[in-house]
């Protein structure tokens, strides 16, 4: 089968480590992400790492949380690291049940430190991945939670997650081991102050593993091109945001992006105008069902300039759009947990894997194509000219809100 050849403009810094081989699956909301991750976790004999913003306690959460305890029981080592402010209640209801089974799990930044502007306090763990025995793993922006919303009950939340088999599991599984041991370490530093002030804390893991590097890369799966994507405070700051401005700059026909809270800075806005301005054909879906209104009406204030300039708009209204998606000349594809706002893109750790495949950037696209005529409604330039001084006037007052808050964070609109 013929090797596909990577382009000129992709050989930068930001996309240096594609990696041929892979099989990678695209997964279409929970109800083909959990029956996926709950397989792999069932057939687990050795290790599992599962790393999300979201645990929640619900019926796809106990699923899930069994499924680990299960895999523990017969031996297997799994560590379960959850955000301390998305997994409030993963701390509340399960944490200590999974303790009690043998499951490993960390809470990265406690509840407790989230509520100031500063941007340490900022700095969330967004990414979803897992890890199963070195040889699958799952990426996306599908948390562990159930897939209907209720803000939207009706049908189920429109997100994507993918299965990877190959060598891209390397940097994979570097990356979840490496932050597992950073945040062991925060945790023993924290065990220790508190033990000094004789406060609480929650119980320190069993192990501290030392990252260890495969001498040799897993075994080639399939014949797709990937590359793993993260954002995080020390080497990758901005890897996910130089991928997307590297891609949007050499498109040549089409960019497809779906995302759910779009507030994209300067540098990425003139990015998009400067492709339209080009020819590029550039269509956007966005949500339309706000699990977070003042996000949504700030993105809104940036309507009026994408529309004047050819790009077309569509707001997903059949339940809340939680993807973070994007297929560029139906060749450059990516799936992940990164939204395209400040936060996600300077704060948050995120993780990605871009795939450049022809076939997986037309299921991709094919799918998206079929999430807007179903279930989304396009804005028009005249129509959203006629909208009502109010709403215009919430729009701007939200907009300017959110890059105050920005601001405070440190967060620059470049």
């Amino acid at each position: 089968m013929r090797v596909q050849a990577i382009p000129a403009w992709l050989r930068t810094r930001a996309n240096s480590e594609w990696l041929q081989g892979n099989a990678i699956t695209l997964l279409e909301n929970g109800e083909a992400f959990f029956p996926a991750l709950l397989e792999a976790i069932g057939a687990a004999q050795q290790e599992i790492l599962l790393q999300t913003y979201i645990f929640a306690a619900d019926a796809t959460g106990r699923r899930v949380a069994d499924a680990l305890a299960q895999a523990a029981a017969r031996g297997v080592s799994v560590r379960v690291l959850v955000d301390g402010f998305g997994g409030a209640a993963f701390v509340r209801e399960l944490m200590t049940e999974l303790n009690a089974a043998g499951v490993e799990t960390l809470i990265f930044r406690p509840e407790s430190r989230f509520f100031s502007l500063h941007h340490q306090r900022l700095r969330r763990l967004h990414r979803k991945v897992a890890v199963i025995d070195e040889r699958i793993a799952f990426v996306g922006g599908i948390n562990i939670i159930d897939d209907f919303d209720a803000a939207a009950p009706e049908h189920p939340r429109y997100d994507y997650a993918v299965r990877i088999e190959g060598p891209l599991l390397d940097p994979i599984l570097i990356s979840s081991r490496r932050l597992w041991r950073q945040v062991a370490w925060l945790s023993l530093r924290e065990h220790i102050r508190g033990s000094v002030m004789q406060t609480r804390f929650p119980p320190l893991p069993r192990k501290l593993e030392r990252i260890k590097r495969q001498t040799t890369q897993p075994a080639a799966a399939g014949n797709m091109r990937a590359t793993f994507l993260i954002r995080d405070n020390l080497r990758n700051r901005a890897g996910i945001e130089s991928a997307y401005l590297d891609a949007i700059a050499h498109a040549r026909e089409e960019i497809v992006l779906a995302n759910a809270y779009f507030f994209p800075g300067l540098r990425f806005r003139r990015a998009l105008l400067a492709a339209a301005a080009r020819g590029v054909k550039i269509t956007l879906l966005l949500q339309g069902v706000a699990d977070h209104p003042m996000m949504q009406y700030a993105t809104r204030a940036l309507y009026p300039i994408f529309l004047e300039n050819g790009i077309r708009l569509f707001e997903y209204q059949r339940s809340v759009l939680h993807a973070k998606v994007a297929v560029i000349d139906r060749h450059w594809a990516t799936v992940g947990s990164s939204n395209i706002d400040p936060l996600s893109l300077m704060l948050a750790r995120e993780a990605n894997v871009a795939v450049l495949d022809r076939k997986f950037a037309a299921t991709l696209a094919a799918s998206i194509s079929t999430a807007m005529r179903d279930g989304a409604v396009e804005l028009h330039r005249e129509e959203w000219a006629r909208q009502p001084i109010l709403r215009r006037l919430l729009c701007w007052l939200a907009y300017q809100g959110v890059r105050l808050i920005a601001g405070i964070a440190g967060i620059k609109d470049d």
